[in-house]
């Protein structure tokens, strides 16, 4: 008769590697390992056989906070500093274009003849889009 196989003893799968992995490269954007600790660390989880080698390669790692949920579909802006400054600035250019274009209305409609000056706002609005389309603030697309 054999003796059951110790948990740690037990063969790792390519899936349980790949778990190890992300746990390190999540270890590694929170500070807790340098580059060259995390591709040490990524190549010993490669190299594991059993659940005993992975097990070791995460040992003095604190456990990370789940992962951020995945971002809503149809996000216009990113959940990341730039998506953040894009939206602050696509607000405050959106009010900006409509109380001027308000006030230009209003003037035109009571018979005041007036170059119509809101239409110089299109410049900082034409910065802005261009911006995006380079994708400063944009989400990744999945």
């Amino acid at each position: 008769m054999h003796e059951p196989v110790r948990p740690e003893d037990l063969r790792v799968s390519d899936a349980e590697r790949n778990h190890v992995q992300d746990h390190l490269r999540r270890a590694h954007e929170a500070g807790q390992l340098d580059i060259a600790e995390f591709d040490e660390r990524v190549q010993s989880a490669w190299a594991a056989r059993t659940r005993g080698d992975l097990d070791r390669v995460t040992a003095d790692l604190p456990a990370l906070p789940p992962p951020a949920p995945p971002q809503k579909k149809g996000a216009v802006f990113a959940p990341t500093g730039g998506g953040t400054a894009m939206r602050v600035l696509t607000i405050i250019w959106t009010c900006l274009f409509v109380v001027n274009v308000t006030a230009w209305g209003v003037l035109a409609l009571t018979g005041i003849v007036v170059h119509p000056w809101p239409l110089w706002l299109l410049v900082p609005g034409a910065a802005l889009a261009v911006l995006y389309s380079f994708g400063i603030g944009r989400p990744e697309r999945g």
